[in-house]
């Protein structure tokens, strides 16, 4: 039986013959190579594995679109001074300064949320790195049992991972691992 579930294991491409608890089946990847392999974009591996939030920007972008509305809202209230309408330069003073200080609000929400997935980086990697995704039954688990134990949807396993590691407030609206419930006694011990 061993002798089988190796050579099931080989023919997949698990070579360390690993077998899903929730299962028992063979056909088992690390959550890294489940996020790129075969139908990981049918099933949304990507998104539904992933480590933690994708906070590359340094929120230059979100600036420069701020100063360019503020812009806009200064040439209406210039536009409103030239041409005696108090409608419009009222108007444009308004939002510019709605687009200028909204403007600083997102750019330090972008850094305040970039801040937090740095900070967790290391604890999501420690609870993401030994995972492997089942093929089978869609199950994440880690071998031996460490540092969780268990096997969870990939739902369950982000938001595992993402609580863990301290910005599960960036599980975006709609996610169903926001929604999603861990079992009792998955938590893994503290480092």
């Amino acid at each position: 039986m061993t002798k089988l579930i190796f050579m099931a294991a080989e023919e997949t491409g698990n070579r360390a013959g690993t077998v899903c608890p929730a299962c028992g089946g063979a056909e088992v990847r690390t959550v890294e190579q489940a996020r790129t392999g075969k139908g990981a974009s049918r099933q949304n591996l990507h998104g539904r594995l992933a480590p933690g939030p994708d906070k590359t920007g340094d929120g230059c972008a979100h600036f420069a679109e701020g100063m360019v509305l503020t812009g806009l809202g200064v040439a209406l209230a210039f536009t409103g001074v030239e041409q005696h309408k108090p409608l419009y330069t009222v108007g444009g003073v308004l939002l510019a300064l709605v687009c200028f200080f909204g403007t600083f609000a997102v750019v330090r929400d972008d850094r305040r949320e970039r801040a937090a997935a740095q900070a967790g980086a290391g604890r999501a990697d420690w609870l993401w790195r030994p995972a492997h995704y089942c093929y089978g039954c869609g199950s994440v688990f880690c071998p031996g049992q460490d540092p969780w134990a268990g096997a969870l949807t990939p739902e369950q396993f982000k938001k595992l991972v993402w609580t863990e590691a301290g910005y599960a407030d960036q599980l975006q609206p709609g996610d169903r691992a926001k929604d999603a419930e861990l079992p009792p006694g998955v938590l893994p011990w503290r480092p």
